[in-house]
């Protein structure tokens, strides 16, 4: 139990909140595009994609790590670790739906393949915790 409360700390959970809150926005997001609009899905999904991705810098910023302001350096490195991650993403839910898998299943299929990156790059690249003096 020790160790479990090591690694899920009030850190983490606030960041897997942010993460759900934003695949539910993502979902609702795509909805409208592809099946109100009638886009077409990669481009309602690439469009999405990063307004979600926009959006949940400046929460993760703020509310996860604390930051009073965001930094266009914080900004950068996020977009680029979440371009991967989306990359990911995007190709998996278009692979699953040209597979026939229901396109809002696909997206939601498709997050699980990207959030092991997206976590080891947020908390071990953009926001880790400085080094102590003396190493």
């Amino acid at each position: 139990m020790k160790r479990l409360n090591q690694v899920i700390t009030p850190q983490v959970t606030r960041w897997i909140a942010v993460g759900v809150a934003f695949a539910g926005a993502g979902l609702v997001l795509i909805k409208v595009m592809a099946g109100v609009l009638a886009w077409p899905y990669a481009l309602a999904t690439l469009i999405s994609g990063e307004i979600c991705t926009i959006l949940r810098f400046l929460v993760v910023d703020r509310w996860v790590f604390s930051h009073e302001r965001p930094t266009l350096k914080r900004l950068w490195q996020y977009h680029v670790a979440n371009a991967l991650g989306f990359a990911i993403w995007w190709g998996a839910a278009n692979l699953l739906k040209l597979a026939g898998v229901q396109y809002l299943v696909a997206s939601v299929l498709a997050m699980f393949f990207s959030v092991g990156f997206s976590m080891f790059s947020n908390f071990w690249w953009i926001w880790r915790k400085p080094a102590p003096e003396g190493r």
